[in-house]
């Protein structure tokens, strides 16, 4: 998960798609739809930059869009992309999608949620992880796992910005930490 700082635009078109998907019952549905055409957008950078060129006009903005989605999207999404173009904003898909995965994540009731650790977790711990975590945070947690041997063993989790950090190298760095502080307070 990446932690992403949305902007107020962002956001409030995230929201505005997530309100009439949520209308017509296709919430998840519209977000899988926006994140592979953000998905399209951050593959090919002739594409994005074409989206985002200042001199090319609505009218021949809307022509491509027509060659390249009508028909393949839904209506609501089609929708959405005219007033992206009108709006000049279609070089924000990805970070729209990225917005509307974050807003619907919170609608479910759905968490993101890092969990680094030095050797891959088999299945059933990372399960183990996933209750322990949705129960401590009230939340259904959807975990995404990530390895790094330079932690020594344990785990660090990272909910948003805040890092829960259960990681040996720490308690070893609190345990050090006291040890020192008995050593400075005994040769005094």
């Amino acid at each position: 998960m990446q932690t992403t700082h949305h902007t107020p635009t962002t956001l409030a078109y995230a929201q505005s798609l997530l309100d009439l998907a949520g209308e017509q019952n296709e919430a998840e549905a519209i977000g899988e739809e926006l994140g592979q055409i953000a998905e399209i957008v951050e593959q090919n950078p002739t594409f994005a930059a074409y989206l985002a060129d200042p001199g090319i006009g609505y009218d021949e903005r809307a022509r491509t869009l027509q060659q390249t989605f009508a028909g393949k999207v839904s209506p609501l999404m089609w929708n959405f992309m005219g007033v992206l173009n009108l709006k000049r904003r279609l070089k924000e898909i990805p970070a729209i999608a990225a917005a509307y995965d974050d807003l619907l994540d919170e609608k479910l009731g759905k968490i993101e949620v890092d969990v680094t650790v030095a050797q891959k977790l088999s299945p059933e711990q990372l399960e183990q992880v996933r209750q322990r975590v949705s129960q401590a945070l009230k939340k259904d947690a959807v975990i995404h796992q990530y390895v790094d041997d330079s932690i020594i063993g344990g785990l660090l989790i990272r909910v948003q910005d805040k890092l829960i950090d259960a990681s040996v190298r720490s308690q070893l760095h609190s345990m050090r930490e006291q040890l020192l502080t008995v050593a400075r307070a005994t040769s005094q």
